[in-house]
């Protein structure tokens, strides 16, 4: 019997089967994609560390980027800013781990084989990971993002319309509905069918 290692694919499926290497530049990109969220993270974490210590030019710029605004001009930092500043962190540490779910899971699941099998650092889910399990925790990780940007909505909500706050507590509220019906779906065809029990 031979080798399955051994076996030669004709021209044509051969072909068709390389062509999952097109998918490489795609991964490669996300890794460039998660050096700027580092960039990002540590630009922002260096403003904060800034403004605590009285640094006005840094206070404004984190005041920019999260949206906050105040009748009474913002000179020191005070708690709500603090929480946006770390929700904005924490919201980029897990798009970062979604893309190293998509990265990782998805270049062994559709790519080629990593083979971290003996790896000490190898994620406890690689080692059943399938198109379905990366789906579901896809969709379980998007719900934590929007979760944390739903928090920081409601935290700067009056500087934010009622249709604004409407809309994405129902799109949460959508995301949630559809990780339930895409863990249930999985349930369903990975349920296993039961010997005998028509017997």
């Amino acid at each position: 019997m031979k080798d399955p290692a051994q076996v030669k694919l004709a021209p044509l499926p051969n072909l068709i089967f390389a062509s999952r290497w097109l998918q490489l530049p795609l991964y490669l990109g996300l890794i460039l994609a998660q050096g700027v969220y580092v960039f990002h993270f540590w630009v922002e974490l260096v403003h904060l560390i800034e403004a605590a210590f009285g640094n006005q030019a840094a206070l404004a710029k984190l005041v920019t980027s999260i949206g906050y605004k105040s009748d009474l001009p913002v000179t020191s930092l005070n708690e709500t800013i603090i929480m946006l500043v770390v929700l904005a962190l924490i919201d980029v540490v897990m798009i970062s781990n979604l893309l190293i779910m998509v990265i990782v899971g998805g270049y062994e699941t559709f790519v080629s084989r990593l083979r971290l099998e003996s790896h000490p650092d190898q994620p406890e889910w690689l080692s059943h990971v399938n198109a379905s399990v990366l789906k579901v925790k896809l969709a379980t990780a998007i719900i934590g993002i929007s979760s944390i940007h739903l928090l920081k909505t409601f935290i700067n909500a009056d500087n934010y319309t009622e249709k604004v706050l409407l809309w994405q507590t129902t799109i949460h509220v959508v995301f949630l509905l559809s990780a339930l019906a895409i863990a249930y779906t999985d349930k369903l065809m990975s349920a296993p069918v039961k010997d005998g029990a028509h017997h």
